[in-house]
């Protein structure tokens, strides 16, 4: 492979005024370092890595006009002279490493998590607490102006250019849709009227900062949302913002509060560009593809078949810095591939932490986890080739030390061997298929087959030992449970043990999800899910026919009869992530499985699983049931006693914590040990 395989997508694009060096963009991701100003230098060390891995152009997290444009309090605003000083260290940063970068000018209108929210009409979004006031005539005028401001600012401070955020529900997506627009003046009522103040803020905006400066408008183009925009609206606001003097439309699928997902992993790559090729054919200027792009391959076919001009990929550049360079000398299969899971991204921004990724615990934290060679090279052991082992592994070798991985299994992967059978989570698979790469690339020696014993490695003189052998599941406490009808989640996924039609799921965090999801699967369906197969599931008309781009989805038809339970009385799936949780359950009820909380359970016979639930006996006459009811770490290896004069002992991963299995913190764990020895 050369870099010829991704011509389209590495080709410069002219603007006329300036050239970007390729198409790819990085699109905005907020990682809440914008928000402090003692941020910025840890921000620009962020896009730095970027821009030097070849990315064309970046477009900044979301950047308030106003106070009352806030996300959250004293979020990041550009509204003051004294504003521009911390942007400038960002932009430096960037233009040094040869690369663009654009500010994104983000109004959140009433999806704010502030006091001072306003959008068209008052009308509380499901997403906020806050009741939003409806713009005044006089406030409307004073917003379009704090946007003008906002974007000549950013010009000074040495941005190439400003993205005008209109999509995603946020305030200019609000104004544009019926849904949330209830006015009767002259900014309300027709779309003519609906879209006038996106028309007008970018047509003031391009007075303000002349011609020589990209001007990008991300467009809501599907807002799944009932009282959204049909495909003439959409396209009759495009054409309008290019009259008005944008540069690059860019495009974004659904609203936040919208209850079809657009970028979790179970959503087909690229399923919306088709979309974007749409919009493409009715307008002169460039389009954007987004949403689930993560490898070039698919970036390259979408521009090579006319759906876009460029391809924004957020997130992929949150997990690797370097894709464009990887991609361009031929190394696709060393990019460290994102996977969609939102678990230290998104889920992170909406827990008001700073983001970061699962796969790269270095995002956005480039100044504080450094991999740096060593000068004292020692001799280090990882046992267990899981997600834990994998990071603290290639880490280790990375900064120069001899590292030995072994794994009683045949082949590396551990827990994530479980996960990619899910459907939807096919894309753990890149990640294993990234951590071999980097084995092979840093050296590290693999011995897999074989269970080591403490004594065998304490005969080997390494200086450092790291246990990160995970978990087993555990086995509760039920009479019956050693019924042949039980089951362990391993047995299911792993081993692939046949599973009856009635399955009763005995614990419902992630892994009595993820069971449940893989029972529900008809195997005559292929994997990954067939595009129109997804869309009709999700009731999604990509060519929008309907308002917002919603159809009545397909009658579901359960492959399985199934029951999932939790002892406790809380909500299943609580500990879920935040922006994919509420996907998990929503296909678990379409598919009609029962949830059940607060559950006794009595015993495991014959007749099924002997429960009781509020003080009523229930007997479900199930053919299997199946235990997810926990894990405890594996800690074998670890000595009884430190010993001052052996090697040092070290346990990360499963082996240290096994209450919830968690990659995110596992492959941080690795990471930041691997990088202190």
């Amino acid at each position: 492979m050369t870099s010829t395989s991704y011509p389209h997508l590495l080709a410069p694009l002219d603007l006329g005024f300036t050239q970007l060096r390729n198409r790819c963009i990085m699109g905005s991701m907020h990682t809440g370092l914008e928000d402090r100003f003692y941020n910025y230098p840890k921000l620009a060390a962020y896009f730095r890595e970027r821009a030097r891995g070849g990315v064309g152009l970046i477009v900044t997290g979301g950047i308030s006009p106003d106070r009352r444009g806030w996300l959250l309090p004293f979020g990041g605003t550009m509204n003051t002279l004294g504003d521009i000083w911390n942007h400038r260290k960002v932009t430096r940063a960037v233009h040094e490493e040869g690369g663009k970068i654009v500010m994104q000018i983000l109004h959140s209108g009433r999806y704010g998590y502030q006091p001072f929210v306003v959008s068209a009409s008052s009308k509380k979004s499901p997403i906020s607490m806050f009741k939003p006031k409806a713009l005044s005539e006089s406030g409307i005028e004073s917003t379009i102006r704090d946007y003008v401001r906002c974007a000549r600012l950013a010009q000074k401070a040495g941005y190439d250019g400003v993205e005008i955020m209109g999509s995603e529900g946020y305030l200019l997506n609000q104004f544009l849709c019926a849904r949330t627009n209830l006015r009767q003046d002259r900014w309300g009522g027709s779309i003519e009227n609906r879209m006038r103040l996106p028309v007008e803020i970018v047509r003031r905006v391009r007075a303000a900062v002349g011609q020589n400066f990209i001007l990008m408008y991300r467009h809501s183009i599907l807002d799944l949302v009932e009282g959204g925009n049909s495909w003439d609206e959409v396209v009759t606001v495009a054409q309008a913002l290019e009259q008005a003097g944008v540069t690059i439309l860019n495009t974004g699928i659904g609203w936040h509060e919208a209850r079809v997902p657009t970028i979790v992993t179970s959503v087909p790559r690229a399923a919306f560009a088709s979309v974007a090729g749409r919009l493409k054919k009715a307008v002169g200027i460039p389009v954007v593809a987004s949403n689930r792009i993560n490898m070039p391959d698919q970036a390259e076919a979408i521009i090579a078949r006319g759906d876009a001009d460029m391809v924004s990929m957020a997130r992929p550049f949150l997990a690797d810095p370097e894709f464009v360079n990887k991609a361009a000398s031929g190394r696709a299969d060393e990019i460290n591939t994102c996977i969609a899971c939102n678990q230290a991204c998104l889920d992170h921004t909406f827990a008001n932490k700073r983001a970061s990724c699962l796969v790269n615990p270095r995002a956005a934290f480039e100044t504080e986890l450094k991999y740096v060679k060593t000068t004292k090279r020692q001799r280090v052991a990882v046992i267990g080739a899981g997600p834990a082992g994998l990071s603290a592994a290639t880490v280790a070798a990375e900064c120069g030390h001899e590292v030995t991985l072994f794994d009683s299994n045949d082949k590396i992967g551990g827990q994530f061997n479980i996960a990619m059978q899910i459907p939807g989570k096919e894309e753990f698979a890149e990640t294993m298929r990234y951590f071999k790469r980097r084995l092979e690339i840093t050296g590290v020696h693999l011995k897999l087959g074989k269970r080591i014993s403490q004594e065998e490695l304490l005969a080997q003189g390494y200086e450092h030992i790291i246990v990160a052998t995970g978990i087993t599941p555990r086995t509760p406490r039920i009479e019956g449970v050693d019924h042949p009808k039980v089951l362990s989640y391993i047995d299911v996924l792993l081993h692939k043990k046949p599973v009856g039609k009635r399955v009763a799921i005995i614990g419902a965090g992630g892994i009595g999800f993820d069971v449940a999801e893989y029972l529900l699967h008809d195997p005559s369906t292929p994997l990954p899910v067939p595009l129109a197969h997804w869309f009709a599931e999700w009731g999604v008309d990509p060519q929008a026919l309907q308002n917002g781009g919603l159809i009545a989805p397909v009658a579901a038809h359960p492959f399985r009869q199934l029951y999932l339970l939790q002892r406790k009385a809380s909500k299943l799936g609580a500990g879920l992530g935040k922006t994919s949780g509420w996907v998990h359950r929503a296909t678990l009820q379409r598919n009609k499985v029962e949830m059940l909380a607060g559950v006794e359970y009595r015993r495991i016979d014959d007749q099924g699983l002997h429960i009781t639930v509020n003080g009523e006996a229930r007997l479900l006459e199930v053919d299997n049931v199946i235990l997810c009811a926990g894990q405890d770490s594996l800690t074998e290896l670890m000595p009884n006693q430190p010993n001052e004069d052996g090697p040092r002992f070290h346990k990360i991963g499963g082996a240290a914590l096994a209450s919830e299995l968690d990659a995110k913190r596992a492959i941080r764990e690795g990471a930041e040990l691997a990088a202190s020895l």
